[in-house]
């Protein structure tokens, strides 16, 4: 069996201390085979937010790859975001959109967030062609008896959740990944966990996203999820903080 922590929006600069607390003990205790950070490690894109993140993850000790999410690209430096919006992220460079291969599963990054988008809300989703191109050459090259699981920042479509994603070009892109087999997709953002099953191409996915370890919690305590993965089945775990 595989274990994987699925965890989202720790938004440092506003995470709440007892939560990552929790959960990094959890993940030391535990040992899953790999933590997936779905997106908003900060809150405003600062270098003392990256660093605190960065020693946070190090200190984990297991693998991990980052997904960038829209709170971690540059706030109130326009420069540094549209010429440089990756660059803080120098110390975590390792783990960012990195592609994962364990025992019968494989981990494929996709980035949703812009550095401009033609609407006043640029904290919402965007799947590009390029972005999408992408990840489908990097799930084609995973092995085809591999589960295969794509790692986001914004649901690819809304699923009643409080907050929404309103990700432009998400349909399209669930359509595609379940065509080339996919079998779930993670995301935060929503800070609320959720769950579901849904019909693409003629094929089932699961789109699962996971809650907060920041302060800012929606509907749900501070939570992240448990994925099981055995002879090819999926089973999710929400574990939240009593």
């Amino acid at each position: 069996m595989t274990t994987l922590f699925h965890v989202s929006d720790i938004h440092f600069g506003a995470e709440d201390p007892a939560a990552i607390a929790w959960f990094a003990d959890t993940v030391r205790n535990e040992r899953p085979d790999a933590v997936i950070v779905t997106g908003d490690l900060t809150m405003r894109a600062r270098h003392a937010e990256f660093a605190a993140a960065g020693e946070w993850l190090e200190s984990l000790g297991r693998p991990v790859t980052v997904e960038v999410g829209n709170h971690d690209l540059p706030y109130f430096n326009p420069f540094a975001r549209f010429l440089q919006p990756y660059a803080r992220y120098a110390r975590l460079e390792r783990m960012v959109e990195r592609p994962l291969e364990l025992p019968g599963v494989a981990i494929v990054p996709l980035r949703t967030t812009a550095r401009f988008q033609w609407r006043l809300n640029w904290s919402k989703g965007h799947v590009s062609a390029r972005e999408l191109a992408t990840t489908l050459s990097l799930v084609d090259a995973a092995p085809d008896s591999h589960f295969q699981i794509v790692a986001a920042h914004h649901p690819l479509i809304e699923l009643g959740t409080r907050s929404t994603a309103n990700t432009r070009g998400g349909a399209n892109a669930l359509d595609r990944l379940a065509a080339a087999g996919v079998r779930a997709v993670l995301s935060g953002h929503v800070h609320d966990p959720f769950d579901r099953a849904v019909d693409a191409r003629g094929r089932t996915i699961r789109l699962i996203g996971a809650g907060t370890l920041s302060e800012r919690v929606r509907s749900t305590p501070p939570s992240f999820n448990e994925l099981r993965i055995a002879d090819g089945e999926l089973d999710v775990v929400v574990r939240a903080m009593v």
